[in-house]
């Protein structure tokens, strides 16, 4: 429910734009602020889990969440939705951490990727058919709906959880690492800020440039802070396992090449070849249910055979569909793109629960809580970055585009050349016609080369995906905290 919402609003912005009669920089806050406060509070997931136990955490931020989707439903003016998205995203951000971590502590480790396959489900299928579900809410129930469809849901997942989750151990002594706190919270601050805004402000604007800077120094003096406390907020200890660290490189990997496709091919597909929000979702379905399909089973498969080959072959799979989108063209059959797609969604289904699990199972018990979330913040950052870098080398090659069809201009000016003529002859709607023509090229072009690049990072990741350790979740004691 957390992660459809992200999508879900994405396909909103133009109805939510219209409803408050603002400008599109405004309207983007909705989902810039959830952005900002959901990694604020991820690492906070970690120290609450300890203090207060993990079972309390999870009921009552699947509580909060459900009370501020209501308050985003029932918003009047754009301050009041931007304001209860903010605080939908606290509880947000901290219950992927709960989650994962009461996952790791009350399955066995010889079941751990099965149950990480069906966790799955929501993690990477919801991104997917996000699009699908949100087209359908707008067009037939209003944009409300695609908030306070998740009462319901909340309220019947808040009761399951209090019901069937077993209470877990919580150090109520535990102190809060306000110092470690302050830096984590405002360096991630700063750095989505940094790259929800980049391509408005300008990479090399002073604003962005400081942010960066920011950033980095609060980084590294988190780092500090965290080797001197004796209870650290994110106890860093968990990136000097190789085996983890690798599984935080390679779930980076699927989350930029997931991010492209999943913000790039509906622009696609409703800016160039003109189809409705709800059309362009049922076109992307397919590779939702693909995910769906593969995900419990390849965590039953990494439980067997262990994480390397299905995180390998996944990632390989992954590159292949996305290199296959960075082949379309104005006029490409809706039937290839679907096919690029499914080929996508079949790679991440493969790849993504074993390559968390080996992550995970690598970890000895007190660590688990400090690797949920530094796991969770990977991919928040990771799909950011990479989505920012994406956007901003599209935006570029849109002007290069441009640039050059300008310069094939014959050098006598536009009536040098008869076709040109001919069009201005018919008036304006003649040139408009040329106009969306050329555009539609240059878009597609631009998105071409985002998905390239999508393609190598997956391709990338499929390479160093082959040094996973060849061995079954289920298998061995407890590993130990540092290799």
């Amino acid at each position: 429910m957390s992660v459809l919402d992200v999508s879900v609003v994405n396909v909103a912005m133009t109805v939510l734009r219209k409803e408050f009669g603002v400008s599109a920089d405004s309207i983007q806050w909705v989902s810039t602020v959830y952005s900002l406060a959901e990694g604020v509070a991820v690492p906070l997931g970690a120290w609450l889990g300890i203090r207060f136990g993990l079972k309390r955490v999870y009921v009552v931020t699947l509580i909060l969440f459900t009370a501020a989707s209501a308050l985003c439903g029932l918003s009047t003016s754009l301050s009041m939705l931007i304001i209860s998205r903010a605080a939908q995203a606290i509880p947000g951000g901290v219950m992927p951490v709960a989650c994962q971590t009461i996952l790791y502590r009350v399955v066995p480790k010889e079941k751990l990727g099965a149950a990480m396959g069906i966790y799955g489900l929501g993690v990477v299928v919801a991104p997917a058919v996000g699009p699908s579900v949100g087209g359908f809410l707008i067009d037939n129930l209003g944009w409300r709906y695609i908030f306070l469809i998740n009462i319901p849901v909340g309220l019947l997942g808040a009761l399951a959880a209090a019901f069937v989750l077993r209470p877990q151990p919580a150090e109520r002594a535990r102190p809060f690492d306000l110092p470690g706190f302050l830096c984590i919270g405002t360096a991630l601050f700063a750095l989505l800020l940094a790259l929800e805004e980049g391509t408005k402000w300008g990479w090399t604007s002073y604003p962005i440039l400081i942010l960066f800077a920011l950033t980095l120094n609060l980084l590294v003096l988190f780092v500090v802070v965290e080797n001197m406390v004796e209870h650290p907020l994110l106890d860093l200890r968990v990136l000097r396992n190789k085996q983890y660290a690798l599984a935080i490189v390679l779930i980076s990997c699927l989350f930029i090449a997931l991010m492209a496709v999943m913000f790039f091919m509906p622009l696609f597909l409703q800016g160039v070849r003109g189809l409705s929000a709800l059309d362009a979702g049922e076109l992307m379905l397919p590779q939702g249910l693909t995910m769906a399909v593969l995900m419990p089973v390849s965590g039953v498969l990494c439980d067997r055979f262990g994480a390397r080959w299905l995180a390998a072959g996944g990632l390989f799979l992954t590159g292949t569909g996305v290199l296959m989108l960075s082949r379309v063209t104005v006029d490409t059959p809706y039937s290839t793109v679907t096919l690029g797609l499914v080929v996508m969604g079949a790679g991440m289904g493969l790849a993504m629960m074993p390559i968390m699990t080996s992550g995970l199972s690598a970890l000895s018990s007190e660590l688990t809580d400090s690797g949920s979330a530094i796991n969770t913040l990977a991919q928040r950052v990771s799909g950011a970055f990479g989505l920012a870098l994406l956007t901003a080398v599209v935006t570029a090659d849109q002007a290069q585009f441009w640039s050059d069809r300008a310069a094939l201009m014959p050098g006598l000016g536009a009536a040098a050349d008869p076709r040109i003529t001919q069009l201005r002859q018919q008036g304006t709607p003649g040139l408009v016609a040329l106009w969306q023509q050329l555009s539609n090229q240059v878009q597609t072009d631009a998105y071409r080369n985002g998905f390239l690049l999508a393609a190598a990072v997956a391709f990338l990741g499929a390479a160093l995906a082959i040094l996973v350790r060849h061995q079954a979740s289920g298998t061995g004691a407890d590993k130990p905290a540092i290799h």
